[in-house]
């Protein structure tokens, strides 16, 4: 039976652990056994007789939402002036699976890692999932502050965002090329219209994916609309099923 007083006691075969906590991130951990198991992979847990496995994926799904919120709080104070669709379109882009693998490679985070399936990491998303586990585990020992302080001199120091900003994506594109793929029905709906206190013209525009709305974007033409609610919906879509485009 699993012992919990165990798995939560420190002792000097954490050290390893803790050291590079200290020389990564530029902090020691409080609790040890919260990174100990972020970076433990479901491949080597064995199962409780209970069938529950003791290893990162419950951690994983707090570090998603908590790396998602540090992120948009970041792009929010960042770009003031920039659009909702913008800011979704440079969050996604941060949290992608491929991004989140590359940057855990960037700082050491394959070293850390503990699987037995080692030689098939490259090309999975085990990395970008130990990351957002370490997250969730930072979460829990620090609290959420801390936490985005973390994340703000992970992006600034280890991400060209200028880079981010600056390359193009057509999501609209790999949009309707997923929907060919998948055999769904897209559907971009012109969904009505305001103009602001200029008395310029804002779009509305309603994604549909099977008839079933899924995405709502705006700008002030029709063609960004699209494109601000294509963003989101690939964002979804990607969130969903796991994906590191």
């Amino acid at each position: 039976m699993f012992n919990i007083r165990s798995f939560f006691t420190k002792n000097s075969a954490d050290k390893p652990l803790v050291r590079a906590i200290r020389n990564i991130f530029g902090f020691t951990p409080g609790n040890i056994a919260l990174y100990k198991l972020a970076f433990r992979h479901k491949s080597i847990a064995a199962p409780e007789s209970n069938g529950f496995r003791h290893s990162n994926e419950r951690l994983e799904y707090l570090g998603d939402a908590v790396l998602g919120s540090c992120v948009a709080d970041f792009l929010f104070k960042k770009f003031p002036y920039k659009e909702e669709g913008f800011l979704t379109e440079i969050r996604s882009r941060i949290v992608s699976r491929q991004n989140l693998n590359t940057l855990s490679r960037k700082l050491g985070i394959d070293k850390l890692v503990q699987t037995s399936r080692e030689n098939q990491m490259v090309g999975t998303s085990i990395l970008g999932d130990a990351f957002e586990a370490f997250i969730g585990a930072l979460y829990l020992d620090k609290g959420y502050r801390f936490t985005g302080k973390v994340v703000v001199q992970i992006i600034q120091n280890h991400l060209d965002l200028d880079d981010l900003v600056s390359r193009e994506v057509n999501f609209k594109s790999k949009l309707i090329e997923w929907a060919q793929k998948e055999k769904c029905e897209l559907e971009f709906e012109l969904a009505g219209e305001t103009e602001n206190h200029k008395r310029v013209k804002i779009y509305q525009v309603n994604l549909l994916i099977d008839k079933k709305l899924v995405a709502q974007g705006s700008d002030f033409s029709i063609k960004k609309a699209e494109q601000n609610a294509a963003a989101q919906a690939w964002e979804k879509i990607n969130q969903e099923n796991g994906s590191d485009q």
